[in-house]
């Protein structure tokens, strides 16, 4: 029998009554999971309550006994790789092992501009995507301290602790894949990541130190979906 998990838009006047009595019902009426966005707030209208993820996350955490929860998905453009790693191997300690950390690109301009953070232009989007999920999977899947030299980011002997109680940490999800991806991918949501985010083929540059997201072939994403 498929399994049914509740997705809400966190940024729609989501704040700590509403959360604790959805986490409570979803729990109680048997689905596998609740799982929410990471927005600041909507592209147009008016500024609801939008609850912090991550705070959400550890109440979840620590306040439900079975069902399964996490971002669908945080942006790298807005959180750090090194920190989101972090947070994701701590909250899942919490939880036993029931977290799934959705990592996406970033898409929303406004709240960008509205909140100082950069989104950058497609193709160095995706790229610092990818490099955002090395580092993840690098921080979360090795117990011994680790290297990454990267455009965006870089590491030197870095570890994490605590660790995730699942083996190589929680899986990820990506928030959208590129066309062909195996089917073991899990697309996330559609505006994050998607190939209609992508510039067109003839105006990808050849001069950029790392391929990008649009150019990687479906195999390149597998190596972070493999636990899925």
């Amino acid at each position: 029998m498929p399994e049914v998990a509740i997705m809400i838009e966190g940024q729609d006047g989501l704040d700590w009554p509403r959360w604790q009595r959805l986490a409570r019902t979803v729990e109680d009426s048997g689905y596998a999971g609740l799982f929410r966005s990471d927005h600041f707030t909507n592209p147009t209208g008016p500024k609801l309550d939008a609850l912090e993820l991550w705070s959400s996350l550890t109440w979840l955490a620590d306040n439900t006994d079975s069902i399964e929860f996490g971002p669908l998905v945080s942006p790298v453009s807005f959180r750090h790789p090194v920190i989101t790693a972090w947070t994701a191997s701590t909250v899942d300690s919490l939880a036993s092992g029931r977290l799934r950390l959705g990592i996406g690109a970033g898409w929303q301009e406004h709240e960008h501009e509205a909140h100082g953070f950069e989104l950058l232009e497609a193709e160095l989007r995706f790229a610092r995507l990818e490099e955002a999920l090395e580092v993840i999977t690098l921080l979360l899947r090795n117990d011994s301290p680790v290297s990454f030299d990267g455009e965006f980011y870089r590491l030197r002997d870095a570890a994490l602790k605590p660790r995730s109680p699942q083996p190589g940490g929680p899986p990820i999800v990506i928030g959208g894949t590129a066309s062909g991806a195996p089917s073991r991918w899990r697309p996330a949501t559609p505006t994050s990541g998607t190939p209609s985010s992508c510039p067109p083929k003839d105006s990808q540059s050849s001069t950029h130190a790392s391929t990008s997201y649009c150019e990687r072939p479906a195999a390149h994403w597998s190596r972070y979906a493999a636990r899925l």
